[in-house]
C-alpha cells in the first residue's frame, strides 16, 4: 500500500496571483516515476490538524522534474498555506503518484486528442499534452481552456511556448467568461451549446480519438454530453474531477437491503498484506471503520473525487453512494472508493493492496 514519503521543495513559483507551481525532489525517484495525468496526495499539519489534499502533476514525462500546481481556494486550508507559506528548502510529505486519467503512449501511433480544462483543471491536461506531443510525434492535440479572464489563465506563457514548439500540432482555444475576445464564440461559459458550436466551426470532432476533460462537475457533464451526441463513446472520454460539488459523502438511499443490515458489521481490512478485523457501524463507511479501528488506510478528499482510498471487495457487498473517480470497468472488477462505501452484508473483506 502507498505510504507517505518526504519530498524536498526546490522551487515555489507564482503562475497567476493566486496559484503557485511547486517543484519537488523525491528522496526515492523510483517511487515517483509518474504517468502523465496522475496526482500526488499530500499531508500537512496546519494549526494542529492533519490536512490531506490531492494535486495533479503538471510536468511532462520528459521535463525531468516533478511539479504540481496549487491554486488558492477560498477557505481552503492547504491551498492557502501552500500559496502563503510554502518555500524552497521545506519538506512536504506525499504518497506516490496515483490516478488513471491517461491513455497509453505509443510513439508509432498518430492520434488526434481533444482536451477540455477549466481553471486549475489545466494541471493534469498540461502533463498529458506535453508528454503526448513529445512522445507521439505524429499525434495532434487541441486544448479548449476555460477561465474567468486573461489574468486567471494558469500556465499562459508555457502554453504559448508549447504552441510555438509544436507548430501545427497543438491548437489552444481560450474561452473567457468575462473578457471580450475578437471571436464571440470564445467568450462565455463552456457548456453543451458552446461545445456544439465549437464542433461546427472549429473542431473536427469526427476525427478525435480521445477526449480528456478536467474541471468543475457541471462543466464536465455538459461537455461529455456534447461529445457523446457528436459521436464519441464512453471509452473515448476520460474524466478527472478536480473539485466536487459534494462537500462529503452523499446521504444513503433507503432500501430494503440497507435496512436488513445489522447495526454492526464485521469488516476485514487488508493493508500491506496483513488482515485486520474492525467493527463497522451501519452508518460508517469502510474508510471510517478502518480509521476508527486504528488502521493507516489511505485517503485524501473523502468526497469520492480522488481514488486515493481505492480498494477491492473480496467478500460481501457494499453500497457506493458516490463515485467521481473510478472507471466502469474498475467497479465491475470489484473496486470501490472506501470513503463512499457502506456494508450491505454482515461481513465484508476489502484489500487496499490491490490496484
Amino acid at each position: 500500500m502507498a505510504r507517505f514519503h518526504p519530498l524536498k521543495v526546490t522551487e515555489v513559483r507564482k503562475t497567476i496571483r493566486d496559484a503557485v507551481v511547486v517543484s519537488l525532489e523525491p528522496a526515492n525517484t523510483d517511487d515517483f516515476n509518474f504517468i502523465q495525468g496522475q496526482y500526488l496526495t499530500f499531508r500537512q499539519n496546519i494549526e494542529g490538524t492533519e490536512i490531506r489534499r490531492s494535486y495533479s502533476i503538471c510536468a511532462g514525462k520528459d521535463d525531468g522534474i516533478l511539479q504540481v500546481g496549487i491554486k488558492k481556494v477560498d477557505g481552503g486550508a492547504f491551498s492557502t498555506w501552500a500559496n502563503e507559506n510554502l518555500a524552497a528548502g521545506m519538506t512536504l510529505e506525499a504518497m506516490p503518484p496515483m490516478g488513471g486519467f491517461h491513455t497509453a503512449i505509443d510513439p508509432k501511433q498518430g492520434k488526434t486528442y481533444l482536451g477540455f480544462a477549466g481553471g486549475s483543471g489545466i494541471t493534469p491536461v498540461l502533463s498529458i499534452l506535453k508528454t503526448t506531443l513529445m512522445r507521439e510525434p505524429d499525434s495532434r492535440f487541441t486544448l479548449v481552456y476555460a477561465n474567468r479572464g486573461v489574468n486567471t489563465i494558469m500556465f499562459r506563457e508555457e502554453l504559448e511556448d508549447l504552441k510555438n514548439n509544436y507548430m501545427g500540432r497543438l491548437n489552444v482555444i481560450h474561452i473567457l467568461e468575462s473578457d471580450a475576445q475578437d471571436i464571440d464564440l470564445f467568450t462565455g461559459r463552456v457548456d453543451e451549446a458552446k461545445c456544439t458550436a465549437l464542433f461546427e466551426h472549429w473542431i473536427d470532432i469526427a476525427g478525435v480519438d480521445t477526449a480528456f476533460i478536467c474541471g468543475p462537475e457541471p462543466m464536465m457533464l455538459g461537455i461529455a454530453k456534447a461529445l457523446k451526441e457528436n459521436g464519441l463513446t464512453d471509452a473515448q472520454i476520460k474524466f478527472e474531477l478536480f473539485a466536487s460539488s459534494q462537500p462529503g459523502r452523499l446521504k444513503r438511499k433507503a432500501s430494503a437491503a440497507t435496512d436488513a443490515v445489522a447495526k454492526l458489521a464485521e469488516a476485514v481490512v487488508i493493508i500491506d498484506g496483513s488482515p485486520r478485523t474492525v467493527t463497522m457501524g451501519k452508518d460508517q463507511t469502510v474508510l471510517e471503520a478502518a480509521l476508527a479501528g486504528g488502521l493507516d488506510a489511505p485517503f485524501a478528499c473523502k468526497a469520492g473525487v480522488c481514488s486515493t482510498c481505492k480498494c477491492k471487495v473480496l467478500e460481501g457487498e457494499v453500497e457506493m453512494v458516490a463515485n467521481h473517480a473510478l472507471e466502469d470497468y474498475e467497479v465491475e472488477q470489484g473496486f470501490i472508493l472506501s470513503c463512499q462505501s457502506f456494508a450491505l452484508t454482515d461481513k465484508v473483506v476489502v484489500d487496499y493492496d490491490q490496484h
